[in-house]
């Protein structure tokens, strides 16, 4: 199951409130977790969630969301999310996805966010609920790799190819040596652990700027400039490379929604393939692709033995994060 760490500093500013460990303990079932430690020096508290379908808790902007939600009554909503029916204007920020890539690794997606000057706390959360979407969610990176960059030192259109791994070459995140992506798998600690994912692959993930800035070596490394973010930075760019579209998808819309929660200023990003995928060919990301899913009143009252009415449905689903549109289409109320 997964466990994460989080700042007591920080969930209280997303909760909006601060609770004793008995509080917290009788809330934490809610979100499917329990409060598994409370380092009082540190001030962290550690929970273990105990959903591995619920990505979206993994994190301590998850967590408070969903208690927040069950407490208050009340769906965030979110105005970032461009759809099939609606995009939102990407101000000429590009990620541009070349026909090499779909030899390797076919889809890559991204979003900035802005207005909130990093903190250790901010920091250590990104990279926490990194680790836990790619490793967890992602298959160790196979399916979902994650990089965040310092947006303001990237000049759009964003690239992503496939690269002879034997020409391409950049410094890597924690070195200083230039290297191929061929020697970052033999001779960086990360090219180790993950190189084998696309080692046998005819080109390798390569994402750049449009001044040839290099921004990573997904999903191995970051570069040593345009990928290390530290405290103090306020730009952020993030992408997300890997084989599925629809849980790429899902995993930039749970991270933008944390960083939204956290107090950052979303930046959609429009992404360019030079393939079919089931959105078209250009998708405004953070993208809202979910279909609604219906069920009958009399189904939910049977399945549960419960008299149910249709307002109290809404507002069950409401205190579990779920926006519902029952009010409109889905519950007779008269019956």
């Amino acid at each position: 199951m997964p466990k994460i760490e989080v700042h007591e500093k920080l969930f209280n500013s997303l909760l909006g409130n601060s609770y004793d460990d008995a509080q917290l303990e009788a809330m934490f079932p809610v979100a499917k977790a329990e409060l598994d430690g409370h380092d009082t020096k540190e001030g962290l508290y550690k929970i273990e969630l105990n959903d591995t379908n619920r990505p979206d808790l993994w994190s301590a902007a998850g967590v408070a969301r969903q208690l927040a939600a069950y407490r208050d009554g009340n769906v965030v909503q979110y105005d970032f999310f461009s759809t099939a029916e609606e995009r939102i204007d990407s101000e000429g920020r590009r990620l541009v996805v070349h026909e090499s890539a779909g030899l390797v690794r076919p889809y890559s997606i991204g979003f900035a966010a802005t207005g909130k000057v990093v903190d250790e706390e901010i920091l250590l959360n990104l990279i926490q609920s990194q680790e836990k979407l790619c490793n967890n969610f992602g298959r160790k990176r196979k399916t979902i790799a994650m990089g965040v960059y310092r947006s303001d030192l990237i000049t759009y259109p964003v690239h992503f190819e496939g690269a002879d791994p034997d020409t391409a070459h950049f410094v890597p995140l924690h070195m200083e040596e230039d290297l191929t992506l061929r020697e970052i798998c033999t001779k960086h600690p990360k090219g180790l652990e993950y190189g084998y994912i696309v080692a046998d692959k005819p080109v390798f993930p390569f994402l750049y700027d449009d001044e040839h800035e290099v921004l990573s070596f997904p999903p191995v490394i970051n570069s040593a400039r345009i990928g290390a973010v530290e405290v103090g930075d306020e730009h952020l760019f993030f992408e997300f490379s890997g084989t599925g579209l629809d849980d790429l998808l899902l995993a930039a819309s749970i991270v933008a929604c944390d960083c939204a929660d956290m107090g950052f200023t979303i930046l959609p990003v429009t992404c360019e393939f030079p393939y079919d995928t089931p959105y078209g060919r250009e998708i405004t990301v953070p993208y809202y692709f979910q279909e609604p899913a219906a069920c009958e009143l009399g189904f939910l009252r049977k399945m549960l033995g419960t008299p149910l009415t249709g307002e109290e449905v809404v507002g069950s689903l409401r205190r579990m994060g779920v926006f519902s549109l029952c009010d409109e289409k889905m519950v007779d109320r008269k019956s």
